[in-house]
């Protein structure tokens, strides 16, 4: 394990951050090189089928949230997704802060202050299990044919960090058609703006978990972020979805 969070940690080395922050920023969004070898992909997906990973099994036509399913990891987390949430969580917190700071939210940083955000995931998981917030939030989304997620925003409880991971573990194009990866912005007194990607396998992408800064005229504004999934129309679709707050249930 020591030397697989090393590799994850020298992948995350090799992002251009000060790039991410910057289109985290300008469009509630950034993109990251590949992160997942096939195999590591297979792998992940290889997991799904194996009841003593997973602590809860979601039908998502049965809570009107689309058409497919989805898991969530149970602890201790696979290495692998284990070593993503630890790593990546250390490169987003600083960007995190700067978001609240820009949002200007109670408990944010400011020049006599501390960082609302702890440097390290555990920390952040110390302070989800205190506020009653203590279940693992990781999972795998599985869509066939037909399948798609409604647009939504995965908070999980009051204390949600603001930024999240997704990463591709199909093909677009070769294992499924349609599905592409949706984004939404509701901006104030203005019509929502939307981003589809289709991302190749192992690739990833990091958005605003809920609401994000948007600069405008007067500073910064807040913007009210959803995401979802369009319909596959061919094929089947997994994602590895990484959230570093923890839930009550």
């Amino acid at each position: 394990m020591k030397d697989l969070r090393a590799e994850i940690r020298a992948r995350l080395d090799g992002v251009d951050w000060a790039g991410a922050e910057t289109s985290l920023f300008e469009r509630g969004f950034a993109t990251l090189p590949r992160l997942l070898s096939d195999a590591e992909c297979d792998a992940q997906v290889e997991l799904y089928d194996d009841a003593r990973r997973f602590r809860k099994t979601v039908d998502m036509a049965r809570h009107h949230f689309g058409a497919g399913e989805y898991k969530y990891f149970a602890d201790p987390l696979p290495p692998l997704v284990a070593a993503l949430r630890s790593e990546t969580y250390r490169r987003l917190a600083p960007i995190a802060n700067e978001m609240e700071r820009a949002l200007r939210k109670p408990g944010a940083p400011n020049p006599k202050g501390s960082a609302r955000w702890p440097t390290s995931l555990a920390a952040l998981r110390r302070t989800c299990a205190a506020a009653g917030q203590p279940l693992p939030t990781p999972l795998l989304l599985r869509y066939a044919a037909g399948g798609y997620n409604c647009l939504h925003r995965d908070l999980y409880g009051p204390l949600v960090f603001p930024l999240q991971l997704a990463v591709f573990l199909s093909q677009p194009g070769r294992d499924y058609d349609g599905g592409a990866f949706l984004l939404v912005e509701q901006r104030p007194r203005q019509q929502s703006v939307g981003e589809a990607l289709l991302l190749a396998r192992g690739e990833a992408v990091i958005f605003a978990s809920a609401d994000r800064p948007r600069r405008g005229a007067r500073g910064f504004h807040r913007a009210s972020m959803r995401h979802g999934v369009a319909t596959i129309t061919r094929g089947e679709r997994w994602t590895l979805g990484v959230i570093f707050h923890d839930a009550k249930s």
